[in-house]
């Protein structure tokens, strides 16, 4: 996966909403032909779901895991007046430029383990260490945020990861914690070893590669803060927060077999 790129197309026609949640998500046509389900940066969570949505789902592909593709979407503000709903007109009206579109998996279902069988043991281990490093709270039986589409199993919606970038308070010691909510991880029960998937996946995580995904967000989602400073400093705040948390073994391992070996 090219780390480096990343597709922009141009919003042609609203679709639909997504009525859940609080990004109130929409289905929108674009230039090229495609079909994308997209997060405006003018919705209630604010632009940086959008942030954490794109470092975490393009951090997941470049580590080889079922991530539908990211792309820019520009929307023009006037596309709300397609669709006739005020509250939608309203939300791309400040919205406008460049917001986060995933790829649309048409006919895909929400994973159900009953139905859809046992995940893979190293993809289900994989996915669990993955969302402990990018600390996705979002990914729980009730709510899994994992499609089985065309017998695959893909993930989506990334936007409560990384959740340190509300306040970037105390960065060090947060990267050094265990996520608490990762007992209740879907595919956690189907794991095979988190040493073994730390073992796979935490040489992958470079500097040069965290580099080259947060490059990929636009300046106009990373708002000024007052703790940390400017886009560029964001940045470099996300890229040595990772670096950190992927150099801690006992929150991305030792914590959750502990939970195992307690259960």
């Amino acid at each position: 996966m090219d780390a480096h790129a990343l597709r922009t197309v141009r919003a042609t026609k609203y679709v639909t909403p997504f009525r859940e949640g609080g990004s109130l998500p929409g289905l929108v046509e674009a230039d090229d032909d495609g079909l994308y389900v997209v997060k405006f940066h003018g919705a209630a969570q604010g632009p940086k779901a959008l942030v954490a949505e794109m470092i975490a789902g393009e951090l997941g592909r470049a580590l080889g895991l079922p991530v539908p593709e990211i792309v820019i979407v520009d929307i023009d503000p006037s596309l709300g007046g397609l669709d006739g709903d005020p509250w939608v007109g309203e939300l791309l009206e400040r919205s406008p430029g460049l917001n986060a579109g995933i790829d649309f998996l048409p006919g895909s279902l929400t994973f159900n383990p009953r139905a859809d069988g046992r995940p893979d043991p190293e993809l289900a281990a994989n996915v669990v260490w993955f969302d402990a490093l990018v600390t996705n709270t979002d990914r729980s039986p009730r709510n899994p945020n994992i499609l089985a589409w065309h017998r695959r199993l893909f993930l989506i919606d990334h936007g409560a990861s990384l959740f340190i970038h509300h306040t970037w308070r105390d960065q060090d010691a947060h990267a050094r914690r265990p996520l608490d909510t990762i007992a209740d991880h879907v595919l956690l029960p189907y794991a095979s070893s988190l040493e073994a998937a730390h073992a796979r996946l935490a040489p992958l995580v470079t500097e040069p590669l965290l580099c080259s995904i947060v490059a990929l967000v636009p300046d106009a989602w990373l708002l000024p803060h007052p703790g940390v400073g400017d886009a560029a400093a964001q940045r470099d705040a996300y890229v040595a927060y990772l670096l950190a948390r992927v150099a801690t073994p006992a929150a991305l391992v030792d914590a959750i077999e502990g939970l195992r070996r307690a259960a």
